[in-house]
């Protein structure tokens, strides 16, 4: 049964994990930041907009006042709608929606078939679209992994035609450049019949991540000013590092990841009004015995909890992560920590959650941890939706028609609501032992990998046309060349 955003999350199943006066004090906070500290940025157009509208600008610092912050937040759309490759509604990105993704990055993969840890390849990103599109519980991807065969300064190009080839979910891409964004971009639009759609119905979104603590490259405001131009959504994600780029105590990391994010949304809504932005971020914790930074934390979730409840008060989408552990394989860890944070982030609805499938501290890309993680996705979004009450649910009449000692297999009340109470896990066991063991006792990574294996052998994601293929390559190839020159 097909299941509705709407119909996703109830009202009454959710998690805060700070109080709305602690609330405002980290809104406070972040914005005397702003003006007290403010954050380094060169970029000409940029620092040109932030002093028309009344910044204080010394040397390449940008100090902004808080009147100016909370203008450009009324001027941020609140909410907006992504679409797939197709046209179709696909990321509604209002309320408390959540919407998993697929991990991105990583040079490394874990192999499926052979269990080694190896560089990725372009045909691992075919393979992480392809799961992806096939998987009812991922939402959206990004490219499986950064192609460690392709020429490294086009290696952004070939990412997009793997991921677009093979999904028609909404796609984030990466990039270092305006350069090879504005071929992604082109790239994108040869999909869905030119810019213009592409601006109306956007399935993709751009991902320029400035850099924490409070700088802001030139090259990223490109990047940002670039997607704003062609109307596409973006999702400007600092990461903090905690007690190595960021404050230890948590607060303070929180604090810092907000003024960040505040910083994007106002110079790209200064620079462009009503462009479609994330009150983004992501958070990482320097492990202090082994200099590691633990994605898979409990302190990441709690502080990726407060970003969803501030862009929830403030109305805006917000991104972190979720689905990955610092395990290098697909074991207890994995599954544990996987599990942690996808409930924790479906409870705080955070809206679009990424990194499902990552392992080894986000180094690691795993289609097997991808495939465990969605039925872990699936089980949250059976919890998130919480019990229904009414008179029929409440089953008074049938108990009593039931009475004691009687039994309800039988019952037209259990036939009618069993498929909708019940959640039937696809990969978790459920059997009786001697049923297991005449089934040659698998365990989970074995039927992991069968259920992976089925999706590579049988399933079919909606391809591009041939006229959309030719025109993907040509501009891979033109941008390749493009690159190759100005590298």
């Amino acid at each position: 049964m097909t299941v509705t955003a709407s119909e996703r999350v109830s009202s009454s199943v959710f998690m805060k994990m700070v109080t709305e006066d602690q609330l405002d004090d980290i809104y406070d906070a972040a914005l005397t930041v702003l003006e007290k500290t403010g954050f380094k940025m060169s970029h000409a157009r940029a620092v040109a907009v932030c002093k028309a509208a009344g910044c204080k600008i010394e040397d390449d610092r940008v100090r902004v006042p808080r009147e100016i912050v909370e203008q450009s937040l009324r001027l941020a759309p609140k909410g907006f709608m992504v679409y797939d490759r197709l046209g179709n509604p696909a990321l509604d990105l209002t309320g408390r929606n959540s919407y998993y993704g697929c991990s991105t990055g990583s040079p490394q993969t874990l192999d499926a078939e052979t269990g080694e840890i190896r560089a990725t390849t372009y045909r691992d990103l075919e393979i992480g679209a392809l799961a992806c599109d096939a998987l009812p519980n991922i939402d959206w991807v990004m490219p499986f992994g950064t192609t460690q065969d392709t020429p490294g300064h086009a290696s952004f190009l070939y990412d997009f035609e793997a991921c677009v080839s093979n999904t028609t979910l909404p796609v984030m891409f990466l990039s270092e450049s305006a350069e090879d964004s504005l071929y992604i971009h082109q790239m994108a639009a040869a999909c869905v019949g030119g810019r213009e759609q592409l601006k109306e119905r956007p399935f993709l979104i751009a991902y320029p991540e400035p850099i924490t603590p409070l700088f802001y490259p030139d090259e990223v405001v490109n990047r940002a000013f670039l997607a704003a131009d062609w109307g596409i959504p973006q999702c400007q994600g600092t990461t903090q590092i905690i007690g190595a780029t960021s404050p230890v105590t948590l607060a303070g990391a929180i604090v810092l990841w907000l003024a960040e994010a505040l910083m994007n949304i106002t110079v790209l809504q200064l620079y462009r009004p009503g462009s479609k932005v994330f009150l983004s971020g992501n958070f990482g914790l320097f492990d202090m015995a082994t200099t590691v930074s633990a994605i898979a934390s409990p302190e990441t979730c709690m502080c990726l909890a407060v970003e969803a409840q501030m862009g929830q008060r403030l109305g805006l989408p917000t991104w972190g992560l979720a689905g990955a552990s610092d395990s290098m394989l697909l074991d207890g860890q994995a599954g544990a920590e996987s599990a942690f944070s996808i409930l924790s982030q479906g409870l705080a609805g955070l809206s679009l959650i990424h990194d499902v499938g990552y392992l080894g501290a986000g180094m690691i890309c795993s289609p097997e941890m991808l495939v465990m993680s969605d039925e872990i996705c699936g089980m949250t979004r059976h919890f998130l939706r919480g019990i229904k009450v009414n008179a029929d649910t409440l089953a008074t009449e049938v108990i009593g028609q039931i009475g004691p000692g009687g039994n309800f297999l039988q019952s037209l009340h259990t036939f009618k609501h069993f498929k909708n109470e019940t959640w039937f896990p696809k990969l978790m066991e459920r059997h009786y032992h001697d049923n297991w063991v005449d089934q040659g006792r698998p365990g989970t990574q074995e039927r992991v990998r069968e259920r992976l294996a089925e999706i590579l052998d049988t399933h079919q994601p909606v391809p591009l046309g041939d006229q959309e293929k030719a025109e993907l390559e040509r501009l891979r190839k033109k941008g390749e060349e493009a690159l190759k020159k100005s590298h």
